[in-house]
């Protein structure tokens, strides 16, 4: 484990999307990515460097490989600090069969800046259950999928999202140009929501205390780089 460093609330967090579940969580000079893939999905790798990467255990579609070398890798349930970065992982399904059919996720709980964040992985659970809602706890920042066919779909995310009552949520693991594996639309979520007219932004910059401070969930759709 690196040495802890203190956080800076006052630092802006960044995070950019790069299609699936993978994310690219920047502050200061700390990066973290979540969940690379691999030319297999039909869209490009990422490719950059990081500090930290999680990996959420979701199979063949990912390829640590990717990025290159120099980061300490997440990977499953429990406790983990880098470079002043805590994060708690926790063992989930990636079916609503108790992984019966598609074997554990993993979801993370990530602390950076004073900002609570959760990356949901390829989760399967219709309802998330109790220790993993006690273990998630209060999040500012909510990553999910909503695109189905084994993950959790759009009404099913909705549901998701009244349980961890996160104050800012990003839908992630939808069809985009040049995904060749099967997913919904972004469309069917936004209907669940009651979007109508959403505007898709390069990639969120945000402080601690720019966070919505309303009771509603906020929903930010992410272009793919």
């Amino acid at each position: 484990m690196a040495k802890k460093r203190h956080s800076n609330p006052a630092n802006s967090m960044v995070i950019t999307w790069y299609g699936q579940y993978c994310f690219k969580i920047q502050s200061g000079d700390t990066t973290i990515v979540t969940d690379p893939f691999s030319k297999e999905t039909g869209l490009t790798p990422p490719r950059f460097k990081a500090d930290i990467l999680t990996l959420s255990n979701h199979g063949h579609a990912l390829q640590k490989e990717s990025i290159p070398d120099g980061h300490s890798i997440i990977e499953g349930p429990g406790e983990y600090e880098v470079k002043g970065v805590l994060l708690y992982g926790s063992e989930t399904y990636r079916d609503a069969s108790e992984g019966k059919e598609r074997g554990l996720n993993a979801v993370y709980r990530i602390e950076l800046e004073g900002v609570s964040l959760c990356h949901l992985g390829d989760l399967g659970e219709e309802k998330l259950r109790g220790e993993t809602i006690e273990a998630i706890g209060n999040i500012d920042i909510l990553l999910l999928p909503i695109g189905g066919h084994g993950a959790i779909d759009g009404k099913q995310a909705k549901k998701i999202i009244d349980q961890i009552e996160p104050r800012l949520v990003i839908p992630m693991g939808y069809a985009i140009p040049g995904l060749t594996t099967k997913a919904d639309v972004l469309d069917v979520f936004l209907k669940e929501m009651g979007i109508k007219n959403p505007t898709h932004e390069e990639r969120l910059t945000i402080k601690k205390k720019e966070l919505p401070e309303t009771e509603d969930t906020k929903v930010v759709i992410l272009k793919a780089v």
